[in-house]
């Protein structure tokens, strides 16, 4: 008998036991819940990662399966145990982005999709259409049209990307730390069409493999909360922009609400900083003057989270998902148990279950918002 064989018996031994001592309704209601998890896992086992990876696809991305735990337990004790202070050795944050999206890019792909953001709820419209009309806004504030050049700071597998090159024409550019990422993105730019207007390049973001004033618009997606420090990636910004051309960014940063001496806040924040690989959390003030210390004109500035009365909250998918984070888990902690998901990779998909309550705390008490828009142009020559 082999190890799969033996742990798939000892399973069945254990919940026979435990389905023994249920009442009839509860019997009735482990079948159904088991049923589904059963068949969803044959649909996962069988299914193509091409376009989505399903849960037993699920893999530690560039990192190979015997490493993945180790990465993380790494990627853990980089952060300071100490309040409020995030990162430990922020000369390790770019390293530490790329080990945590190549973490947690399959499992983001598996279980929220190719756009690794969140967007306000628009009435009436489903999650796809809030997504994509937070997406196009960027394309219409940047005034892309056929024939221009945009590049998209942080692309993930650029789901933001297909939407922006799609609806504007304009040919865009984006930029990721991880190679793994690089590799989804261009596939899924070829399978999905729009190959001819998006591609991507793997890069540091911080020292750009792009000539100066070689782009008529930027943009970044809750991407540049990555950086040690967010004027250094905003340098390199302005230096590929031309003159005359805007920069569009959606950050990461606490609010007017957030008091760094309420124990509370500072646990939410941290809590936020270790789950989505972030060395520290900004302020929008401080977002704002890193934008004007490298040169940009500052043209507008506004919280997306509230700007809209009535567009619903951001973190309402967050909030609905809590069933199906649970569920999740459990088919991640199964294929961890039977040695198909890659070892540590269940410690993965835990803190960002964990996180995503975080997420919601923060932007409940309005402390914390992943979409502060801040325009900022680039002086004309």
């Amino acid at each position: 008998m082999n190890a799969i064989q033996s742990y798939a018996t000892d399973a069945y031994n254990a919940a026979t036991e435990q389905l023994n001592k249920l009442s009839a309704t509860e019997k009735a209601i482990a079948a159904v819940v088991g049923g589904s998890a059963s068949l969803y896992l044959f649909c996962s086992l069988c299914s193509n990662k091409k376009l989505k990876p399903s849960a037993s696809q699920l893999t530690g991305g560039s990192i190979s399966s015997k490493a993945v735990k180790q990465e993380f337990k790494d990627y853990s004790d980089s952060y300071s145990s100490e309040a409020g202070v995030g990162i430990t050795d922020r000369s390790k944050t770019v390293h530490l982005v790329d080990i945590f999206y190549s973490l947690v890019t399959d499992i983001y792909e598996w279980g929220w999709g190719q756009s690794f953001h969140f967007s306000p709820r628009l009435p009436h419209k489903d999650i796809k259409a809030s997504e994509a009309a937070h997406e196009a806004r960027i394309a219409a504030t940047l005034g892309l049209k056929p024939g221009m050049k945009a590049l998209d700071v942080g692309c993930g597998v650029g789901g933001p990307m297909r939407t922006i090159a799609s609806t504007s024409g304009a040919k865009v550019t984006g930029i990721t730390i991880n190679q793994y990422q690089v590799d989804r993105a261009n596939f899924l730019n070829k399978a999905q069409g729009v190959d001819s207007l998006a591609e991507v390049v793997r890069g540091d973001f911080l020292n750009m493999p792009f000539e100066s004033n070689s782009f008529d618009g930027a943009y970044a997606i809750e991407a540049t909360c990555h950086a040690p420090k967010l004027h250094l990636v905003y340098q390199e910004v302005f230096r590929v922009l031309k003159p005359g051309s805007y920069f569009v960014s959606y950050e990461w940063v606490s609010t007017k609400d957030y008091d760094a001496k309420n124990p509370e806040h500072v646990k939410i924040m941290d809590e936020i900083n270790f789950g989505n690989g972030l060395p520290e959390m900004r302020t929008w003030l401080e977002a704002e003057e890193a934008g004007k210390t490298v040169g940009f004109e500052l043209v507008r500035s506004l919280d997306l989270a509230t700007s809209s009365t009535v567009a619903g909250p951001w973190y309402d998918r967050l909030k609905m998902g809590r069933f199906t984070h649970a569920f999740n888990h459990c088919i991640v902690s199964t294929l961890d148990f039977l040695h198909i998901a890659p070892k540590g990779l269940k410690d993965v998909h835990k803190m960002l279950v964990d996180v995503a309550q975080s997420l919601v705390a923060g932007g409940r008490t309005n402390i914390f918002t992943p979409m502060h828009m801040l325009v900022f142009k680039k002086p004309e020559a």
